[in-house]
């Protein structure tokens, strides 16, 4: 059961890992994909994480159709403009032709805020912020990869309404938060977080906020926005409402989202050649059993790794006393799917009152007393937890470079790295620079000292520039 090596052949790898680890298969349209329970597990764990935390915030979980009629997507003309060449489209119902076309949803702001234009009334109508779990339908093609990118996937939208400009930006940065807690908390994924370019920014919106995740291959990918959308929607939505003063505004938006592509940045990211290596605080099982039984010491053994899963059952463990498999063979699998701590008992142990621990992240074994096994992997755990986060820290640390020249640029986006540039923040010379260099625009900061790495203009930004996905 070896795999491809990470470093040389990462690609490869995870295409391996996702479904050795038995996560994903491949559907039956190309594009997209069967999430199988040892992902949808991480998916609900990603959930209930959130759900919690918006919820506490005062968010609401609804559910909105997934047509979209063609009207509605026409209504705000660079909203669709941005995915018209990813929408996919109903034509026709059984064997009637429809008389308006309807749209899979890509996004869905517009059948959203078709509905808020009917519930919104007075003042005392908002904030109105309510949040979908739901799938998502974008017909693109480039180099489909389960999670990363396919054309069917999952993801959760926020969309709110507030009376005030001040409000809806509020939010905007706090669910941004939000996202980076999510990430780096649980997950233990290090981010990056910034502003989009222009020329990046959701289509509709004034500007958008992101986090961005660095993958070992040295590309970067985005793993959650939060957009201020202003009245741009709210306008053509008529999403207006009666003020304290009697007099008629609009709402102030914004939208924001994740996807189930943050679970392939959670494999890339902390996987290694002997398979998926999970987080802790991700991990529905976070310990496996593996008796080591002999015949004559089958009895002995699998009553004292019965008595340790009862003792260790808020970790929710596996125990796993499958006949026909050598313990070997059981070390190896429950390796590549990433279980963070294993705990084996054989007949030595039994007679010594110990287990032998080992860790997932760095192979370490360690031999505990029965008496101290709950203590001793309550401690291990949240130590795997830190360690992945800070060396994946370390790693993003080490990747980004500061550059001054366009020939530095393309020098460390070539060699796999993030380089970090002030820059005008023109369109013209962000096209330039993608075209010099193969770098894309990936997030940044609005600054007021600098020279831009292009042109030598005063810079307004200072941005993040790399591959990306």
């Amino acid at each position: 059961m070896a795999l491809k090596n990470k470093k040389s052949n990462f690609s490869e790898w995870y295409t391996e890992v996702i479904q050795k680890a038995d996560l994903v298969d491949y559907g039956p349209v190309s594009g997209t994909m069967i999430i199988k329970p040892n992902g949808y597990s991480l998916w609900e764990t990603t959930q209930k994480y959130f759900n919690k935390k918006i919820k506490k915030d005062g968010v609401q979980n609804a559910y909105f159709p997934m047509l979209i009629p063609e009207r509605l997507l026409l209504k705000e003309s660079k909203h669709i403009e941005g995915f018209a060449p990813e929408v996919a489209w109903v034509t026709q119902g059984g064997k009637s032709k429809l008389k308006e076309r309807l749209a899979i949803r890509p996004t869905s702001e517009t059948i959203i805020y078709d509905s808020y234009s009917k519930w919104i009334r007075s003042w005392k109508d908002l904030p109105l912020r309510y949040n979908q779990w739901a799938n998502i339908v974008r017909w693109e093609f480039k180099h489909p990869t389960p999670f990363l990118r396919t054309r069917e996937f999952l993801w959760q939208e926020g969309h709110s309404v507030f009376a005030t400009k001040d409000e809806a930006e509020s939010e905007v940065r706090k669910i941004l938060k939000f996202y980076k807690d999510l990430f780096e908390k649980v997950y233990a994924v290090p981010v990056l977080v910034g502003r989009k370019s222009q020329k990046e920014t959701f289509a509709g919106a004034e500007y958008t906020l992101s986090i961005e995740a660095v993958m070992p291959d040295g590309k970067a990918i985005q793993a959650a926005t939060s957009h201020y959308l202003g009245q741009n929607f709210s306008k053509p939505f008529e999403i207006s409402f009666i003020d304290q003063n009697m007099k008629k505004q609009f709402g102030y938006q914004t939208s924001w989202g994740f996807s189930t592509r943050s679970l392939g940045i959670l494999v890339s990211v902390h996987g290694d050649d002997q398979g998926l290596v999970l987080p802790p605080k991700m991990a529905e099982n976070k310990v496996v059993i593996i008796p080591i039984i002999f015949k004559k010491d089958k009895d002995k053994v699998m009553n004292v790794a019965q008595k340790i899963k009862s003792n260790l059952s808020k970790y929710n463990p596996i125990l796993d006393d499958r006949e026909g498999y050598s313990s070997g063979w059981k070390f190896n699998e429950w390796e590549i799917k990433g279980i963070p701590v294993r705990v084996e008992i054989g007949p030595r142990d039994v007679a010594k009152r110990q287990a032998v621990v080992v860790r997932r992240d760095t192979n370490e074994k360690k031999i505990v007393k029965l008496t101290k096994l709950d203590s001793e992997i309550q401690n291990m755990l949240k130590q795997i937890q830190n360690n992945l986060f800070n060396s994946a820290k370390a790693r993003l640390t080490e990747s980004i470079v500061n550059v001054s020249t366009l020939s530095e640029l393309k020098k460390v986006v070539s060699n796999g790295k993030i380089a970090r540039a002030y820059w005008c923040g023109s369109p013209k010379i962000e096209d330039e620079i993608k075209k010099k260099t193969g770098a894309k625009s990936i997030t940044g900061e609005f600054v007021s000292s600098g020279k831009c790495i292009v042109n030598g203009r005063p810079a307004t930004h200072r941005h993040y520039f790399a591959r990306s996905y």
